[in-house]
């Protein structure tokens, strides 16, 4: 649906958080931008100016409202049905790209000159890549600064700054407070009385670990992430979303398919290790009253902002929703399910390379003997950190699954060969496979190398990509739950009616492995 400019109003005029973090708007005459849910007094038109993302307001030299918070609102479900640069920009700035390799390596991984990209993003959504990962280094500190009592000279190298003066700077101009004053604001916001709203944005301060959390000098900074004296601790924010959220249905998922060791999973909450460019890290994702919320533990705070847009492709959680379940419940067949499961969400992937070794390693057989296979290959050559009793391994580099998967990997000789074939083409860059990736390009590098079909290789752009366009009509499952549905089930019919459920094929594949069925064999890993 194309928001035109009266829809956009009609959507802040009525404070309607459907549309929060789909875009936002600023008023003129107060130089200030908000998100649509803004409690203020609805602006006169005349007044109003509308943006894709707020790093394009502050570059026409606008501030963030000091009440709606209009950076903590969810992201644009936007960048996963663009396929095209500026979506990719947005998922490589978010997974920390500018970070690692400057404006130049993105442009460089993208194929465009630094020059031509920045004039791009700038003509499509008024923000060049700098000032994109100027916005979101300003949205790290903040979290930093209202989650932890680390001293704000060291949140700002933490959050990607190059100086203290630059940090001061960028939050005056985009904030209108010191990083002082906004820490102190923030901070006594609920005792002020803010509204439930607002504090439910508002990520929780809670600076020592709790009994069970991550505790190892490994995974807690010891050598230095926490310098200056800080303690030791967890960060635990809230993590918007739109609502409605099959939170139970996600997790359900994540407990059938968790690996013991790397990954706990239970009917409110996900945990597990994950390897991050700083090193070791560890999350966990859990379900309290209405909110969903995140605690992480680093080994470099640097790494905060990849990992929190990790766990929301993860989760699948800037996804629209109701435009999601309007479109497929437009289908007889389908009008009951999404009335049974609003809000169902596809779940993503922590990492892209583990995502196509589960997807190889489960090709063809059981969901249990998947989990079964991959438990042994973690147990034997995953790393080992110190940390939660029950997460203490990371899943294996594809370096050691080249080298070493062949010593417990079990099936025909030919589909061992591919895995590690394939875990060698990831470690040396032979094969690329990223989030920010083109998805049919990467399905046509996939589908190139010997032992992956077109299911794997559908199902791992569906995850990691994120492309809410895909149906998988040569699963078995789908087409035991299509059936079910009284919608056809060969391959080639289920193929052709999913057309008419496009943008959403995804969707409707993930409501087609929840469809009520006699006990199949299942799988997907």
């Amino acid at each position: 649906m194309r928001l035109t400019f009266d829809l956009k109003y009609r959507a802040i005029s009525a404070r309607d958080r459907r549309f929060d973090g789909q875009f936002i708007f600023a008023v003129r005459t107060t130089g200030i931008y908000c998100r649509p849910s803004c409690p203020a007094r609805t602006p006169n038109p005349s007044n109003v100016e509308f943006f894709a993302v707020s790093a394009a307001a502050h570059e026409a030299g606008y501030r963030a409202c000091k009440r709606c918070l209009p950076d903590a609102a969810p992201g644009s479900p936007e960048w996963d049905l663009r396929g095209d640069v500026v979506g990719r920009v947005m998922k490589l700035i978010a997974d920390g790209e500018v970070e690692r390799s400057g404006v130049t390596g993105l442009a460089t991984h993208l194929g465009y000159s630094t020059r031509h990209l920045t004039r791009l993003m700038t003509e499509e959504i008024g923000a060049g890549p700098l000032a994109l990962a100027r916005a979101q280094r300003a949205h790290t500190a903040r979290i930093l600064l209202v989650n932890t009592p680390m001293p704000v000279s060291d949140i700002a190298f933490a959050a990607g700054f190059g100086s203290i003066r630059q940090f001061n700077d960028t939050f005056r101009e985009i904030f209108d407070l010191t990083p002082s004053e906004l820490r102190t604001r923030t901070s006594a916001a609920p005792r002020a009385g803010v509204g439930a709203e607002l504090a439910s944005a508002i990520p929780r301060h809670e600076p020592h670990a709790p009994a069970g959390s991550v505790r190892s000098a490994h995974l807690t900074g010891g050598d230095g992430a926490w310098a200056s004296g800080v303690p030791q601790g967890v960060v635990d924010l809230a993590l918007p979303y739109r609502e409605p959220l099959d939170a139970a249905g996600i997790f359900r998922w994540f407990a059938d398919r968790a690996l013991p060791g790397v990954e706990v999973a239970e009917a409110d909450s996900y945990s597990r290790t994950l390897a991050l460019p700083g090193g070791p890290a560890w999350f966990r994702v859990y379900a309290s009253g209405s909110q969903l919320r995140l605690s992480v533990r680093l080994a470099a705070f640097g790494d905060l902002p990849f990992l929190i847009a990790r766990v929301r492709r993860l989760f699948d959680l800037d996804a629209d929703p109701e435009a999601i379940d309007d479109a497929l419940a437009s289908q007889p067949e389908l009008a009951a399910r999404v009335e049974a499961i609003p809000g169902i969400r596809v779940p993503g992937a922590s990492d892209p390379h583990e995502m196509l070794i589960r997807a190889m390693v489960g090709q063809q057989i059981t969901v249990a003997s998947a989990r079964t296979a991959l438990t042994r290959l973690t147990d034997a050559h995953g790393e080992r950190v110190d940390g939660d009793p029950d997460t203490t391994i990371l899943f294996p580099t594809m370096l050691a699954i080249a080298e070493r998967g062949h010593e417990v990997l079990r099936g025909p000789a030919a589909r061992v060969a591919a895995i590690r074939d394939a875990a060698a083409a990831l470690a040396s860059g032979d094969l690329v496979l990223d989030l920010a990736g083109d998805s049919r390009t990467q399905r046509e590098a996939l589908l190139a190398r010997r032992g992956i079909g077109p299911w794997t290789a559908d199902y791992v752009r569906m995850r990691v990509t994120g492309d809410p366009d895909v149906v998988l009509p040569g699963d078995v499952v789908v087409r035991n739950g299509a059936a079910r549905l009284g919608i056809p089930s060969t391959a080639r019919e289920l193929d052709g009616w999913a057309a008419r459920t496009s943008p959403w094929r995804s969707y409707l594949t993930a409501h087609l492995w929840r469809a009520p069925h006699a006990p199949v064999q299942e799988t997907h890993p």
